[in-house]
């Protein structure tokens, strides 16, 4: 019920106010039964304004620290969440990704729409990085489509760091359903599992026009984050 006063009282208006988005390939998104949405990340207002413009409901999978904020604020937060049809996947340890495809499965089990970044974290910088092969599991093992999705403008709205979005239009873009089903029964093999995500990937990169990294964004995060830690520790005395 909340999920649906977000979508076409509270939320859903003040986001067509705001970002004026607009829709493209909306066809492409089935109707009815299961099937993954799979797109780029760019801003945490991702998250709303996809479901927001869907007829479907659809449910994402989110990191377990929107829900486990402390105090009212941190309660406020995870209800919210709850209420937007997100569900909480612990990315920490061995066995988060196992949660999340279980998780996942059982969103696709119940004929709805399950929502995924594959790059499994927002884009720093705009461009599209490489994807986690998580999707490719539970495509293959759901035997679903993926409709690509790419997010159009939603970095320069909000990019990370950034709490009140930019007002800006904004594009959200679906491309043709890709239909993985001659890869049936080959769920755990691995070479497999890489190129049914390099095709995913490979599909949003078309979409999005972005630049493409062959790197796992969140690897190149943490090189980033630690070079700066040492340029502080160790600054360059000034030339001359």
């Amino acid at each position: 019920m909340f999920y649906y006063l977000l979508k076409y009282v509270l939320l859903g208006p003040l986001l067509r106010l705001f970002f004026r988005p607009r829709i493209e390939g909306l066809e492409h998104v089935p109707d009815e039964g299961a099937a993954i949405i799979a797109g780029n990340h760019l801003s945490f207002s991702d998250h709303f304004l996809m479901p927001a413009m869907l007829k479907r409901r659809i449910t994402f999978l989110a990191k377990a620290e929107y829900f486990t904020g402390p105090g009212v604020r941190g309660r406020l937060t995870a209800s919210f969440f709850r209420g937007a049809g997100q569900i909480p996947v612990d990315r920490s340890g061995k066995d988060a990704g196992r949660a999340a495809i279980r998780e996942g499965l059982g969103v696709l089990r119940r004929g709805e729409l399950l929502g995924i970044y594959p790059e499994g974290t927002r884009s720093h910088d705009g461009r599209l990085y490489k994807g986690k092969v998580g999707v490719a599991v539970m495509a293959l093992k759901a035997g679903v489509p993926v409709v690509p999705c790419a997010m159009i403008g939603t970095f320069e709205a909000q990019p990370p760091g950034k709490v009140v979005p930019r007002i800006r239009p904004v594009t959200i873009r679906f491309g043709k359903a890709l239909d993985f089903s001659r890869y049936a029964g080959l769920e755990n093999e691995k070479a497999v599992l890489r190129a049914v995500t390099d095709e995913i990937m490979y599909a949003i990169l078309a979409l999005s026009e972005q630049e493409y990294v062959d790197e796992y964004a969140a690897v190149v995060k943490e090189r980033q984050t630690a070079r700066k830690g040492r340029e502080r520790r160790f600054p360059r005395a000034p030339l001359g």
